[in-house]
């Protein structure tokens, strides 16, 4: 999880939702694909108005269970 890590903002004791850009950098996928994988359900989200913020735990978990 090094590459996931770069990409925090902030401490990683603070931080817990990454952006839906953040997931296709991290995976190396288009944000349009990023998008569709969001949208399957596979982790959690949160939606803040039009905004998509993804659980770093649950993507983790995700992530080294695929």
């Amino acid at each position: 999880m090094q590459q996931a890590k770069r990409y925090m903002k902030q401490p990683e004791s603070h931080r817990r939702v990454y952006t839906v850009k953040e997931i296709a950098e991290i995976l190396g996928i288009s944000k349009n694909a990023a998008y569709d994988l969001v949208k399957s359900n596979g982790f959690v989200t949160v939606r803040i108005g039009k905004t998509i913020r993804v659980s770093i735990e649950s993507f983790d978990e995700w992530l080294n269970n695929c």
